[in-house]
């Protein structure tokens, strides 16, 4: 077959990394998944709605491409894979609690949303972002969001507004905020470093808010169309599961300062383990009906589990391409790298994105990335390269919003907002959104903190 590798002479290349190996079509199936991903819902909308039909397309463009990669590569390429599952795993249990414990609160208020309101839930989205982590926030919210706005006929806007400043650019100040920022921190950057960013997470959440305002005035809709409610406090059921939110957090700090392991580092499946215990006792300890009348179903959840598990595959590829070869790509200036790695994490997840990224600025000024906290030897050798790794943070963040594939949340967001009769732009209209709207924003952080 024309560019199949031998066994044999990737194992006499071992000493290359494996991304100056791979050949370029590789590439293929990860643009395949993200342009079915893409058009699927246009084309043939009825029939991707299923779950198992997204497992059919996530599998025939993913298990092909494991095989081949096993074939051609042997225990290295297994070696991919391995740590392709442990970080899906990882990934998957995370964003799995949380979802199931935030499904598990309840927060309501009578009184009908104005462009006001609907301003400050987001802008207390993105302060919470940074307490609960960008998942905690949005799965806490959105219903919120939606029920407040139950009688609007334009909801379209919330939602996207939503995913650009609750699930992606609040979470820009602490390490659990987002993946990536707690990725930094599993290598090595201090707790408090990320701090540092409250003038760009200040920056691009004021012009969104502010974009937000813009169009929510424009779009709403004569007072005679909505319901009146009485003014009233909000209301909160299944409060305990806060004492559940405040756990996984716990997990996450005690993981990334490795606590009880002798070197400083967790085996995988206990923090896995430990936040499936918590979903659990989230679940037993909450009543049904709570979940209920939050129309918490775990469809959501699972389309998450359905596409990534295909693009944790997929990306083997344009990640290790990217490693390998990424020190050619002229990316010099923090500009340079707030925009690469931005670009590149909105149709990436953007965790590992920034991991490439920081490991092209490690290679620049010659740390290696074999050490387990190698951030931390990258800020010590060059502390004036600070910037170059608060560009990449802020560009995986910030650009995670994107498209819907960027973070985590944003599918979740997408497909609660679905089940409750909000009819979601596809993924090109997902896109157009956030070229109108969140690039000239990322075009002034630039001109502002990245030049």
């Amino acid at each position: 077959m024309v560019g199949l590798v031998p066994v044999a002479a990737a194992a006499g290349a071992a000493a290359s990394p494996l991304g100056e190996r791979l050949p370029l079509w590789s590439l293929g199936p990860f643009a395949s998944l993200l342009l079915a991903i893409a058009v699927l819902p246009i084309a043939a909308e009825q029939w991707w709605h299923h779950n198992r039909n997204r497992a059919v397309v996530a599998a025939l463009l993913s298990i092909p491409f494991a095989v081949w990669l096993v074939v051609s590569f042997g225990v290295e390429g297994l070696g991919e894979l391995e740590h392709a599952a442990v970080d899906y795993a990882s990934f998957l249990a995370l964003l799995g609690s949380l979802y199931v414990v935030s499904g598990g609160v309840r927060l309501s208020w009578s009184a009908a949303a104005s462009p006001a309101s609907n301003a400050a839930l987001l802008a207390v989205g993105a302060v919470l972002a940074n307490l609960i982590g960008t998942t905690g926030a949005s799965m806490l919210l959105i219903r919120p969001m939606l029920e407040a706005n139950r009688d609007r006929a334009n909801r379209v806007h919330l939602v996207v507004f939503f995913i650009f400043i609750v699930s992606n650019c609040g979470g820009l100040l602490t390490p659990f905020a987002d993946p990536p920022l707690f990725l930094g921190f599993l290598k090595g950057v201090p707790f408090a470093w990320t701090l540092r960013f409250w003038r760009e997470w200040l920056a691009i959440n004021a012009m969104l808010l502010a974009a937000f305002l813009a169009v929510d005035f424009r779009l709403r809709e004569p007072r005679p169309h909505q319901r009146l409610h009485a003014a009233g406090p909000p209301a909160i059921e299944g409060a305990h599961n806060f004492v559940f939110l405040a756990a996984i957090v716990a997990v996450i700090l005690a993981k990334g300062s490795g606590l009880g392991s002798a070197d400083g580092n967790w085996s995988f499946g206990v923090q896995e383990s430990l936040m499936a215990a918590i979903a659990g006792a989230s679940w037993i300890t909450t009543d049904a009906s709570v979940r209920e009348r939050n129309g918490f179903t775990f469809a959501p959840i699972a389309e998450v589990a359905i596409l990534f598990a295909g693009i944790f595959i997929a990306m083997i590829a344009p990640l290790a391409i990217l490693n390998a070869k990424g020190g050619q790509l002229g990316i010099v200036t923090a500009g340079d790298y707030f925009w690469s790695t931005g670009l590149l994490s909105g149709f990436l997840d953007n965790a590992p994105t920034y991991l490439a990224f920081a490991a092209v600025a490690c290679g620049q000024v010659g740390v290696g990335v074999e050490s387990p906290r190698y951030l931390a030897d990258y800020l010590a050798v060059r502390p004036d390269g600070s910037v170059v790794l608060e560009a990449i943070s802020c560009g995986a963040v910030m650009m995670g919003a994107m498209t819907y594939i960027g973070n985590g949340p944003n599918l979740m967001v997408k497909a609660i907002a679905e089940e409750n009769g909000v009819r979601m732009p596809g993924f090109v209209g997902y896109l157009a959104w956030s070229t109108a709207v969140l690039v000239p924003a990322l075009v002034v952080v630039t001109l502002l903190f990245f030049r």
